[in-house]
């Protein structure tokens, strides 16, 4: 029996005895936190000393989560089910899908107590120590290295653990080494959705399989947060939770155009309390936008238009109508493309809702939007084909992405195309929606920033008032979209588009071949 210490500044001593020495690699960190004496007095600290020492114990965090992981998988290991009664003998459990494989049922009690926490977060602790220990050994050692945290490490255990059981562990071994590179540069939720969308490329039957238990188990309930004020928590598939949202979002926004003053959260709890007690006082429905993402490969010979093979089903909007991955980012969108395209769009008869429209998003082999259109537009650029070739085919692009504008503010083709793209504010870690942002130039158009899409992004009102008034913040960002944010003291956060995918490093201290400056006041003054 090895006894392993962990002591230091925290003031205490923890010894923790373990029978099975962990690789290398593993085990308590090595970088212990310093004494109090080394850290104190924190007011006399400067704020870059502030930023680096929250940096390092965020650190060090990391370090300990991956050990408690290690510590709590080879508890479970000293808990086995065969210690367990046995089906048929007295006092056999009659089935509890929530014990992990191999575990005994009342490991998650144990451990409950041992970490006085309810024992629903035992469970899940533990399900989540056994998937990093096991199939995702990599994402632990990254965890334990403190090059990730521990939310997007938890992240990745729920999105490729049980839930994706059947999945060959080639596959998810190949799911991690093709996400794990990226996930510290993504929020939670992008990290979720990129790991589902690389899980759905990889084994179709999985993602089906995860989104058929999810749905088999979803309910409504109440849940009491204080105050007098419930949570009314409803579970349902993605797209018709955003369908919904997105229909109580237009409600509560048509109301407060009209004249209630209430906050915006307030009217959204009022239309849908009207939507389920009185329906009948529910206006003129939203109108649906449905949106069709054609991958540029699609549009090669061999693509799946050229091989006559339908497009996918859709959906309204919020979902998306999403081809094979992949493309050659250099295809132009001729008007034999949008012919073929607009043939077979035609062939499988989809329409646009009552009142909706259709539009089309053409990406390249990274994801990276190329253009935008409307199907009028597809089809007058069908007809007309290209301005300089009148003759015949050529390899002119007949669709592309918005031309700049001398202009200051953004043309509607612009705002499309930028909405598209970025599909929230751009700001790293926010999530509001591009349809309520401001169209921002990242170098300020006072300081010869131009406006176009590649020196434009979507900003949230309060991250668009931040980058024009919080001084010291610096904004750059690439061609394809890659947003780099840098704070005062000097740390550095990315964001892109959500679609694009990353093949190299791409963070940017500020706009290339551009000296850093000072924020302008001038800089897309209120009301923006």
């Amino acid at each position: 029996m090895r006894a392993c210490s962990l002591g230091g500044g925290f003031g205490v001593g923890l010894t923790v005895a373990d029978r099975t020495p962990p690789p290398p690699g593993f085990g308590p960190p090595a970088n212990s936190p310093p004494a109090l004496a080394e850290v104190l007095p924190v007011y006399a600290r400067t704020a870059e000393e502030k930023v680096a020492e929250l940096q390092r114990v965020q650190q060090l965090e990391s370090g300990l989560a991956a050990y408690k992981l290690e510590l709590i998988a080879s508890f479970a290991a000293d808990r086995p089910a065969q210690l367990d009664r046995r089906p048929g003998q007295p006092g056999a459990a009659a089935g509890d899908d929530s014990t992990p494989d191999g575990v005994s049922e009342f490991f998650a009690d144990e451990l409950a107590l041992t970490l006085n926490c309810a024992r629903a977060s035992a469970t899940t602790l533990t399900e989540h120590a056994l998937t990093l220990t096991g199939s995702l050994r990599a994402t632990l050692e990254e965890l334990a290295q403190s090059r990730l945290d521990w939310p997007r490490a938890r992240t990745m255990a729920e999105e490729l653990g049980e839930k994706v059981g059947g999945t060959h562990p080639q596959v998810i071994a190949a799911v991690e080494a093709a996400v794990l590179p990226e996930a510290p540069s993504l929020s939670v939720r992008r990290l979720k959705d990129r790991l589902r969308q690389e899980l759905a490329a990889r084994d179709a039957a999985a993602s089906d399989r995860a989104r058929e238990d999810a749905q088999r188990a979803v309910t409504v309930r109440r849940r009491p947060v204080g105050g007098g004020v419930s949570e009314l928590i409803a579970g349902m598939p993605d797209e018709l939770a955003a369908a919904c949202q997105a229909t109580i979002d237009e409600l509560a926004w048509r109301a407060k155009k009209a004249g209630d003053d209430r906050p915006i959260g307030m009217l959204r709890v009022g239309v849908l309390a009207d939507l389920i007690q009185r329906p009948w006082l529910v206006p003129e429905p939203v109108a649906a936008h449905v949106e069709v993402q054609v991958p540029l490969r699609a549009l090669t010979p061999g693509g799946f238009l050229a091989q006559g093979s339908p497009l996918p089903p859709a959906y309204t909007r919020p979902g998306s109508v999403a081809g094979p991955t992949g493309a050659v980012a250099g295809v132009p969108i001729t008007a034999a493309h949008v012919r073929n395209l607009l043939a077979q769009f035609d062939a499988i008869g989809l329409q646009a809702p009552p009142g909706g429209s259709i539009s089309f998003s053409f990406a390249d082999d990274r994801g990276a939007l190329r253009a935008v259109a409307t199907l009028r537009e597809l089809r007058q650029a069908a007809s007309r084909g290209c301005p300089v070739h009148r003759d015949g085919a050529c390899d002119c692009a007949v669709i592309d992405r918005p031309e700049a504008t001398d202009a200051y503010a953004p043309t509607a083709a612009q705002g499309r195309f930028l909405t598209t793209r970025d599909r929230t504010c751009r700001h790293p870690g926010c999530s509001n929606r591009a349809g309520w942002a401001d169209a921002d130039h990242v170098i300020p158009y006072a300081q010869g920033g131009e406006t176009d899409c590649a020196n434009l992004c979507c900003l949230c009102r309060r991250h668009h008032r931040l980058k024009t008034f919080a001084p010291g913040w610096t904004y750059a960002m690439t061609a394809d979209g890659i947003l780099t944010v840098t704070t005062p003291a000097g740390v550095t956060r990315t964001s892109r588009p959500p679609g694009l995918h990353l093949t190299g490093p791409r963070v940017l201290t500020r706009p290339p071949d551009q000296p850093p400056a000072a924020p302008d006041p001038a800089d897309d003054p209120p009301p923006f």
